[in-house]
């Protein structure tokens, strides 16, 4: 028998950590000079067409971010507070995403049975998407090739009897998405607690970390300080490192709002993106026959980390035009009455040279002194950025130096001036103020303590990358995902996919297949969940959730679709089930009470996290309610600091590259949500029908010896470690020498797992040192040698 086993296992094949290496047919069309129009309202219903859902989908498109609807379940843009467009107060990124909720297609057990784990990571990202809902629970046993089906009470007792075997609680670690709601994180990381850990990687831990760790020490808070709002009436608009028309489409109302109203919108990025251009508003006359809104006054075509030097020579002008013009240019009360360290910082900067600071920003001095010219003169200035700066080693350092010159001119926590991170998943947000965190405060877990009656562990947990580390070296033996594509959003593919097969259990619950429940653990086991437009029915009453925006706007969700199968478990009731099988009578939470009652839910949020008063009652009001924010209303309470907010003395970065390096970033396509790939095209970057591709700059694409349409392979060697993404084909296109810019997750494969941000220790995807060599079929061998040797 014990020789069988072992035939069996060495039959067993090892599916795929990435996407197929081979090419399709890539077509290059004209690059866009404007974003949205009517070509994005088409794009949005082929995709309702493409998921057979044509009349169900847009049905709920017109409930969707509408006051007693659904939120999208995309990105975290705000609502408006007052009206809201009765056409549809959506983007063609938030109806792709309804379209895949609401699709017709259907994975069942029986697809399972017919399609092994192996040949189904022989598909792309894409394909595996485009599946179809997940209908029913299903578990793969060790050593198996298929899923099989599982009745919910059988996997809730096999994931309990894996955490209970756990010699210590933490071996087991709780990932989280974004588009959980409020109730669902706030009991999930509750259960982590009471089960005994503070292992909660998140996918903050992976985009906006780096916010929170430059922000809270700063202003005293880990979030933006504007209102929608502020937007609409604002002297200035800052917008560094992020791609609106693609990340954040609903933004384009609110800068071309901003605009008509009289503001000047400075755009600072590597590549010329669309939505930094013009944006066509498909609801407005202008917007379909017109040539639509000119956004940008001026671009600024930074170096992939030149932004810190790009600040600093904008600080050089300021202090000039501030000596010149003394207290016109600077805020002067407002730097003595709410800040400290002014005359040290203005020191630093006065060392500095400005027109040395444009060379290693790679823009031209003239273009940085007339953006200077333009904020110099003005008080309310809005900076937002994504994660173009959070992804960035020393991406903390660049938010503080935005921070110093918004305290040099007094512009933060008042009207039309502050910060604006701009956050992805539609409630990551709210996942960070519902105790998300691996790190939760004395005060979080003193207040969790008084009211449930335990104590729960101080010692900090693991972030994501921390995590990885953790299951590579055996620290880790059960991840349990709630929500996301954890293999697929991570850095260092074939590290973290190593990492994965040492788990004695992964548990993904999810709405769709994705390339995480292929790659997995000695046993795998797949929940199938509602999505955020699925009608939620406890005790035969349609539930509310909750979830919070980028601007603090907490407010109900409402879904109103018939749900894709009788067979499926809200996540607020898959905790409760999971603690009361894992903790049985050893727990003093009442798992029962919060599994029949949301509301009950909402009661205990309000009694542990302060500002959600009356919980209940105000997230049922129409616009939501505003968390507190000191920051926005002007005070600073800072751990070290007190009432005052510090400027900061960073300094320069070295970029230096050798002779045959590139700088890499990964980005997004415009037909692409992190990690969930809509179509194959980048339609505002006239990309057609292929993602494995490399932007260069045409003087590099002849200096390297490469022409454009060339197959290359791609290095990264950082940790002594050769790394290799196989199979790109080079575009020319408008970007600084020396950098390039490819897809993730194609390139992940190529970001080392200890290339993170400092402090925050978010992986660095946005700086990966590479090399680029013509292809060689040759390459796949080698691939798969270091496949084997990891």
């Amino acid at each position: 028998m014990k020789e069988d086993n072992l035939e069996k296992k060495a039959a067993i094949k090892k599916p795929d950590a990435e996407n197929p290496y081979t090419l399709l047919d890539l077509k290059l069309t004209p690059v866009k000079t404007w974003s949205a129009g009517i070509p994005a309202v088409l794009a949005a219903f082929a995709d309702l067409i493409e998921e057979k859902a044509v009349i169900r989908g847009t049905k709920a498109l017109f409930k969707m971010n509408q006051a007693g609807g659904f939120d999208c379940p995309s990105c975290a843009w705000p609502d408006p507070d007052d009206e809201r467009s009765p056409i549809g107060e959506y983007c063609e990124n938030g109806a792709k995403a309804l379209a895949e909720e609401a699709t017709s297609k259907r994975v069942t057990p029986e697809f399972f049975k017919v399609n092994s784990v192996f040949e189904l990571a022989k598909l792309t990202d894409y394909e595996i998407g485009k599946m179809g809902r997940l209908t029913d629970p299903v578990y793969l046993p060790e050593n198996a090739t298929h899923y099989v089906p599982i009745s919910w009470d059988d996997a809730f007792k096999k994931i309990a009897q894996h955490l209970n075997e756990l010699k210590d609680p933490n071996e087991a670690a709780f990932y989280t998405s974004g588009r959980t709601s409020n109730e669902a994180s706030f009991l999930y990381q509750l259960f982590a607690k009471e089960f005994g850990t503070n292992n909660m990687p998140d996918c903050s831990n992976m985009c906006h970390e780096t916010s929170g760790s430059a922000l809270r020490p700063t202003i005293g808070i880990g979030k933006g300080t504007v209102t929608l709002e502020d937007f609409y009436d604002t002297d200035v608009i800052v917008i560094i490192g992020q791609n609106p028309g693609t990340n954040a489409p609903r933004m384009m109302s609110a800068l071309a709002k901003g605009k008509k109203n009289g503001a000047k919108i400075i755009a600072i990025n590597p590549l010329p993106e669309a939505g930094l251009f013009g944006f066509r508003n498909p609801q407005e006359i202008s917007g379909i026959l017109g040539d639509g809104d000119k956004l940008a006054d001026l671009y600024l075509p930074v170096k992939i980390n030149g932004d810190m030097a790009l600040l600093k020579a904008l600080e050089c002008f300021l202090v000039d035009f501030e000596r010149k013009s003394p207290g016109e240019v600077f805020d002067r009360e407002f730097i003595k009455e709410k800040t400290t360290g002014y005359d040290a910082f203005v020191e630093r900067v006065e060392g500095y040279n400005a027109e040395e600071l444009a060379q290693l920003s790679g823009v031209p001095l003239s273009a940085i002194y007339d953006a200077a010219q333009m904020i110099a003169f003005k008080k309310r200035i809005i900076v937002c950025w994504g994660m173009g700066l959070t992804q960035q080693p020393n991406g903390v350092h660049m938010i503080r130096e935005i921070l110093n010159i918004l305290l040099l001119k007094g512009s933060i926590g008042k009207q039309g001036a502050g910060v604006c991170p701009v956050r992805g998943h539609s409630n990551v947000q709210g996942n960070r103020t519902m105790m998300i965190d691996e790190k939760p405060t004395d005060e979080q877990l003193d207040r969790l303590q008084a009211y449930f009656g335990f104590n729960p562990p101080r010692a900090h947990g693991y972030d994501v990358v921390r995590a990885i580390k953790a299951m590579d070296e055996g620290k880790v033996k059960l991840l349990f995902c709630m929500g996301g594509n954890f293999l697929s959003a991570t850095p260092d593919t074939t590290y973290t996919a190593n990492a994965i097969r040492k788990l004695n259990l992964i548990v993904s619950v999810s709405t769709k297949l994705n390339r995480g429940h292929l790659v997995h653990g000695k046993e795998s086991i797949i929940l199938p969940t509602y999505g955020r437009s699925d009608e939620d029915i406890v005790k035969g009453q349609v539930q509310i959730v909750s979830t919070e925006n980028s601007m603090g706007v907490v407010q109900s969700s409402k879904g109103m679709l018939k749900p894709v199968s009788d067979n499926l478990v809200n996540e607020t009731q898959i905790v409760c089930r999971m603690a009361m099988a894992t903790l049985g009578d050893r727990s003093v939470v009442n798992w029962q009470l919060y599994h029949d009652s949301y509301n009950a839910v909402r009661d205990a949020i309000e009694k542990c996290i302060p500002g959600f008063e009356n919980y209940n009652e105000r997230v049922r009001e129409k616009a939501g309610f505003y968390l507190p924010n000191a920051a926005r209303d002007g005070k600073f309470i800072t751990k070290n600091f007190g009432d005052r907010a510090p400027f900061t003395l960073t300094e320069l970065p070295d970029n230096k590259l050798d002779d045959d390096e590139y700088m890499m970033a990964t980005t997004r396509t415009h037909d692409q949500f992190n990690t969930t790939i809509y179509g194959l095209d980048d339609r505002y970057r006239g990309i057609k029908n292929e993602r494995r591709v490399v932007f260069m700059n045409q003087v590099d694409i002849e200096k390297g010896g490469f022409k454009a349409g060339d197959k290359v392979d791609l290095f990264n060697y950082d940790d002594g470690i050769e790394r290799i993404a196989p199979l790109f084909i080079i575009v020319s296109y408008q970007i600084p020498e020396r950098n390039t810019v490819t897809y993730f997750p194609e390139t992940n494969v190529l970001v080392s797992i200890n290339n993170v941000v400092e402090e925050s220790n978010m992986p660095a995807s946005k700086y990966v040192r590479i090399k680029i060599r013509k292809h060689t079929p040759e390459i796949f061998e080698r691939v798969k040698k270091i496949e084997a040797s990891s």
